[in-house]
């Protein structure tokens, strides 16, 4: 019963959320097109099951994965896993089995994440086969793993976030400036899909369980930034990950040209 009146009030509550989704939709459709709706019964069946999906998500979310991150942090930073003295200091290496688990939490997620397989999906039609869906996942995955791995040691440290952000991008605007112009937007876009349903929930979480038990850090000022780092460097990795395949090929024909010469 408790259940059921849980699902029943995040329902209403998405409904809510919703419902400005469907009046601009409608909007076009009636006002703007002066169509009626195609398939309406199709639709309205697919709203219905987009409500009842998005409910049963944040309750998932409620229930497992804001819990799940923020324990795993709390158990890896305990100072007797650590394996120092009660109230001692801790130095950074000491949390080498956190900047592990959050680079594994990144990868893990991101292979995972549906918008990524999506994009990875139609980035192979688009192509003709010349992307290969599976290598810009895992090039993606690597990319938020690095990232969310850097950004854990830096709540651990208490290193200013601004910096590395605009480290991190300056580094982007060089790649940008060398790489192909078809593999940009792409890149781009792949900085944007990681950070969606799978993979926020459990790195905000992880960032804000770190935070929480990193004696000297703040969960409101150093627990928030693992997003951040999970959007440029995947933007990074694509862009390393195309530069050098293109790097590869260029290599592989200059061999071909001279075992013909």
């Amino acid at each position: 019963m408790e259940l059921m009146s849980r699902l029943a009030a995040v329902g209403l509550d998405t409904v809510r959320d919703e419902a400005p989704l469907i009046g601009i939709v409608l909007f076009f459709q009636i006002v703007v097109l002066r169509r009626r709706l195609a398939n309406t019964g199709q639709v309205v069946v697919g709203f219905v099951y987009v409500t009842i999906g998005l409910a049963l998500f944040l309750i998932g979310l409620e229930q497992a994965l804001f819990p799940l991150g923020k324990t795993m942090a709390a158990q890896l930073t305990d100072p007797a896993f650590l394996g120092i003295a009660e109230g001692a200091k801790a130095h950074w290496l000491d949390y080498g089995w956190i900047y592990a688990f959050a680079a594994a939490i990144g990868f893990g997620t991101t292979i995972a994440e549906p918008s990524l397989m999506a994009v990875a999906n139609k980035a192979g039609k688009v192509s003709g086969g010349t992307i290969k869906p599976w290598g810009l996942r895992i090039a993606v995955a690597v990319g938020v793993a690095i990232g969310v791995g850097l950004g854990a040691v830096r709540i651990v440290i208490g290193l200013p976030l601004h910096y590395l952000i605009m480290a991190g991008y300056a580094i982007v605007i060089v790649q940008t400036i060398f790489s192909a112009r078809k593999t940009i937007p792409l890149a781009y876009d792949s900085g944007g899909v990681t950070t969606s349903t799978v993979t926020v929930p459990l790195v905000a979480a992880l960032g804000l369980g770190l935070a929480a038990n990193v004696p000297g850090r703040s969960p409101l000022i150093d627990g928030f930034g693992l997003i951040a780092f999970a959007s440029v460097f995947p933007i990074i990795a694509v862009l390393g990950y195309a530069q050098l395949s293109s790097a590869l090929e260029t290599a592989e024909k200059r061999r071909r040209r001279r075992r013909r010469a």
